[in-house]
């Protein structure tokens, strides 16, 4: 006997991929994502590719792993993908130490993050609808 299967955590539109331990702190995580926070993949991935921070290209993998796995694993348009969800959260702290003068010590702590993209298929219309925006 096993256990029950457990039901999905995300909608049958959505697909997600998960980053653990990232070696930067989810203060500057968290400005990165909030660049690809609600935008169509396609846009966010050209966003990422540009920016000059040192972990958005980590994000960039992330995210074209969340439009990999909808594309391959849940049959989801790619050309109607948009980012609903770029959640940071915190891991762990390595906390080492920097000797000072006079025998003290100061401490430096090394923050790491967790990251979670998801990635859903909007609805035909509202894909138009921006399509027509954007050509405007």
């Amino acid at each position: 006997m096993s256990k029950p299967k457990s039901p999905r955590p995300i909608a049958e539109t959505e697909a997600q991929a998960v980053l653990k331990n990232l070696r930067v702190s989810p203060r500057k995580l968290n400005l990165v994502a909030g660049l690809i926070r609600n935008r169509t993949a396609a846009d966010a991935v050209a966003t990422l590719t540009f920016s000059k921070r040192r972990i958005a290209q980590q994000v960039k993998k992330a995210l074209e792993s969340a439009i990999a796995n909808a594309e391959n694993n849940h049959q989801l348009d790619v050309d109607r993908l948009v980012v609903s969800r770029a959640e940071v959260g915190k891991s762990v702290v390595m906390r080492r130490f920097q000797a000072r003068g006079r025998g003290r010590a100061a401490r430096v702590e090394k923050w790491f993050s967790h990251l979670k993209i998801v990635v859903a298929e909007r609805a035909q219309e509202a894909a138009s609808e921006q399509t027509a925006q954007e050509a405007a």
